[in-house]
């Protein structure tokens, strides 16, 4: 395989495990506000609820047509409504709640620390988000993960998110890498891959909870075989 000197991560769903972090904070947040005695038929009907809810809205980011300060509200009002519930204040407490217990969570997805202890020998690590700049930096410290990496760069701090080509452009400009001795690991096809390939870096998809990209210059279903795979 060709030697990367740098690598590029994505950090939801591909170091730091967005699902199992997120599941459990809003599950803690049902049972402090009462939401079963209140209409809410059970945690994990209003758990799928909001996954909808909150992978459509965040497509409407992405996309420059949503700010932040009105999707961390819209996805909890969104999610009651269709419940019944329409307390007017609920919403605004639910989002301020998440947000300073949800990044907190230090549940990492299977092998990410030690994949990264070994990569750390050979390579230099980066970050390449598009979560919001404050959120994912308490998110890196709070799991011990921090130390790992000389740049952590989010869409906010860049100016452009995945897979818009700025982005990228700007991690090669702050770690003065170059692209061909560069690779993005994410676990998204259409912003992490997509977005890779169109700047002309190469990509390895890691698939743990995503159908594989053809496209992608490797693929991997485990960090054990990202590990191996950059031996």
């Amino acid at each position: 395989m060709k030697r990367y000197r740098h690598l590029f991560f994505d950090l939801d769903h591909t170091l730091w495990d967005f699902h199992t972090n997120s599941r459990a904070t809003l599950s803690e947040l049902v049972t402090d506000q009462g939401l079963i005695g209140r209409g809410l038929p059970s945690t994990e009907e209003f758990i799928a609820a909001f996954e909808e809810v909150n992978r459509a809205l965040w497509a409407e980011h992405g996309a420059g047509r949503m700010p932040k300060e009105v999707l961390r509200v819209l996805r909890f009002r969104t999610a009651l409504q269709r419940f019944g519930i329409t307390d007017g204040r609920l919403p605004q407490r639910l989002s301020e709640s998440y947000l300073e217990r949800c990044p907190r969570k230090t549940a990492l997805m299977p092998g990410a620390l030690e994949m990264l202890n070994e990569a750390a020998r050979g390579h230099r690590l980066h970050i390449i988000t598009n979560g919001f700049e404050e959120v994912q930096h308490v998110k890196l410290e709070q799991s011990g993960l921090s130390a790992h990496f000389d740049l952590v760069l989010t869409s906010e701090r860049a100016g452009a998110a995945k897979p818009h080509a700025v982005i990228f452009k700007e991690a090669l400009k702050r770690t003065g890498a170059r692209a061909e001795e560069s690779v993005m690991i994410g676990d998204n096809a259409g912003t992490d891959m997509l977005g890779a390939r169109n700047a002309g870096w190469d990509q390895i998809h890691y698939t743990a909870e995503t159908e594989p990209d053809a496209l992608a210059t490797h693929r991997v279903a485990h960090h054990d075989d990202l590990r191996r795979l950059l031996a």
